[in-house]
């Protein structure tokens, strides 16, 4: 299986050197790296040419490394029903450079590339509607960027009594976090529910 991969990626980047930047198998599935702004064209590659047909993309999903200058991965992952194979197809880019939409290419691009662009901050150049998606449309920030705060943020709720939405201050309960740290074998020094009945009847 991994030589059927390993061929199969050799044979893309043999049609796309220039496009194509790296080849492995990860996991039992292939991965190849690709420029950035080849990406439109890579992806129609793999949907129409005879020995891939990799015709749906099965997502479309972000990555953050912060430590790195081009911090964000975006990958793709594609399906080929006809040759029973998966494919990963992975570029990089940064906070403020835009990497091009393929949502003329796969019409399933259009909500998670717009999910990327809400959760990472990845911005996709041409893309029809690119909103946000899962956020609220006044949220601060993106959410799954590792250095994103806990805290200092508003979330909005919908308050009966005022009748209308509210934005107020995070605030994250911490109220069953008080650890004794002693051992679950000698049980808890706690008042539970109902102790107070046994009180009685003694």
């Amino acid at each position: 299986m991994t030589t059927a991969l390993l061929e199969l990626g050799e044979y893309v980047q043999l049609r796309l050197p220039e496009a194509v930047l790296a080849v492995r198998v990860d996991g039992g599935e292939l991965t190849i790296d690709v420029a950035r702004d080849a990406i439109a064209r890579v992806l129609t590659f793999l949907r129409d040419d005879v020995n891939t047909k990799f015709a749906q993309l099965m997502d479309v999903c972000g990555v953050d490394y912060p430590e790195r200058e081009e911090r964000f991965d975006v990958v793709y992952h594609l399906l080929s029903l006809v040759n029973n194979s998966r494919i990963r197809v992975r570029l990089t880019t940064d906070e403020v450079t835009p990497v091009p939409t393929v949502t003329g290419i796969f019409a399933s691009a259009n909500w998670w590339e717009r999910e990327t662009w809400d959760l990472f901050g990845v911005y996709f150049r041409d893309h029809p509607d690119l909103r946000r998606i899962l956020t609220d449309y006044g949220f601060d920030g993106h959410p799954l960027r590792k250095d994103f705060p806990l805290t200092g943020y508003v979330e909005v709720r919908y308050d009966d009594e005022l009748k209308r939405v509210v934005y107020e201050p995070v605030k994250l309960s911490q109220d069953f976090r008080n650890f004794d740290f002693m051992s679950p074998w000698e049980g808890a020094a706690l008042a539970l529910p109902g102790d107070e009945k046994a009180e009685r009847r003694g």
